[in-house]
């Protein structure tokens, strides 16, 4: 297991680009699943997530050829099992997003309950909810859902809470299903418009993508094609806040300024100078500390539970106090007693952090204990005083490409070695 050690203190500049999107290339694996031919999926970031993806689909048979700059071919027409085991869905909560596809497309899904980061409930009743309201016949056995239909049938789908990889699931799904779906209190997330576009490249007819409504007009059968996954919003921010926490200057090549409203608004409150093009974001705080700010986390286009972990590292070094309130998971702090280590001044209060911003943290061994944490773990290392060793850091490898070499790129003095 690989650690990483950062000496801090060094301002980031320069410019780098950013990968294919996490959140979106995983559900997109998934609806290769609902094609008849061969499907191409470019732009995909080398993470452990994507490996594991690409090994569920490899033990359900699906042919998979991936070339030297990580473009994926999946073919689907040699899948010879429908089951996805619980030593895979227990490493990442993402291979839920394969039940859909698979009821859809062949009739049956044997997919485990999930695992991954410990971040708090994530129920996945809502999918089997909607899938049973779409006709499939469902029961939970031995910690498995066991998911049948002949074919589904379109119906009215009202979430009770908004849920991304629900929306997707129920989206896949439907996008095979006799007549016309409504899904309402659907996620918006730039990720979900993502997945649609995929789908209706396949020749899926979906509708209202990164509203609240989404329509699905069920069609026959679903044909391959070539797709390239849009950028990562999350890698992006989590960039533009190392410069802003070091009080460096960056410029994001590759990127979607337009998907990035709240966190951009947020780095601005912060006193960084901001500058934007089609496809690339620069960000300079001219030498200066940044200011405190105040964030509430919420469902797309609100303020990303993603981000909330970098701008707590933000808050730890910044002028003033800011409080940081999350509405999205319960259990989203663990972060926060790493920092402490550091000489962070936060205390918690139910589901708010109170930052009280310190001119300096200091250099200390800490823990990641979930993908972002360890992400904030490491912004925190950028401006410490001395050496940060930030342990299991095979979170941080679940969501992001090449960090150590992307930030020592920038000017950090980063390194991974084996623990």
């Amino acid at each position: 297991m690989d650690k990483l050690i950062i000496s801090g203190g060094a301002p980031l500049g320069g410019e780098i680009r950013i990968s294919g999107a996490k959140n979106a290339v995983l559900p997109i694996l998934a609806a290769a699943l609902l094609a008849d031919d061969t499907v191409t999926i470019a732009n995909v970031p080398h993470l452990h997530d994507v490996t594991t993806s690409m090994e569920l689909l490899g033990r359900m048979g699906v042919g998979l050829v991936v070339d030297e700059k990580m473009n994926i071919e999946v073919d689907p027409r040699t899948i010879s099992t429908f089951e996805a085991p619980y030593e895979l869905v227990k490493t990442m909560r993402a291979s839920i997003l394969v039940l859909g596809p698979l009821v859809a497309r062949y009739g049956a899904a044997d997919v485990s309950l999930p695992g991954g980061c410990a971040i708090g409930s994530r129920p996945v009743n809502l999918h089997v909810k909607g899938l049973q309201a779409l006709g499939a016949d469902i029961s939970v056995e031995q910690g498995y859902i066991k998911a049948r239909a002949k074919r589904l049938v379109g119906n009215r789908l009202v979430m009770d809470m908004v849920t991304v990889t629900g929306t997707e699931n129920l989206m896949m799904a439907a996008a095979l299903a006799s007549g016309e779906s409504i899904i309402e209190n659907a996620a918006r997330e730039p990720e979900v418009v993502d997945l649609a576009n995929f789908i209706n490249q396949m020749g899926g007819k979906i509708e209202g993508a990164g509203t609240d409504t989404i329509y699905v007009q069920g069609v026959e059968n679903l044909h391959g094609t070539e797709y390239r996954v849009m950028p990562d919003r999350i890698e992006s921010g989590t960039y533009l806040v190392a410069a802003a926490i070091s009080g460096g200057r960056i410029k994001l090549k590759n990127t979607r300024p337009d998907i990035m409203d709240a966190v951009l608004q947020s780095l601005r409150e912060a006193g960084a100078i901001i500058t934007l093009g089609d496809d690339w974001i620069e960000l300079d705080m001219e030498g200066r500390r940044p200011r405190s700010v105040d964030i509430r986390t919420a469902p797309y286009p609100a303020f990303p539970t993603d981000m909330q972990a970098q701008f707590t590292a933000l808050n730890a070094v910044a002028e003033g106090v800011g409080t940081i309130t999350e509405t999205v998971f319960e259990n989203r702090f663990m972060h926060v007693h790493e920092m402490q280590r550091m000489g962070a001044d936060v205390r918690v209060e139910g589901n708010t952090a109170i930052i009280r911003g310190v001119k300096r943290l200091t250099g200390a061994p800490v823990m990641a204990t979930d993908l972002r944490a360890s992400a904030s773990l490491v912004l925190a290392g950028l401006v410490a005083e001395g050496d940060t060793v930030v342990d299991r850091i095979y979170h941080i490898d679940r969501g992001y490409e090449c960090i150590e070499e992307k930030l020592a790129q920038l000017g950090a003095k980063i390194r991974r070695v084996p623990s």
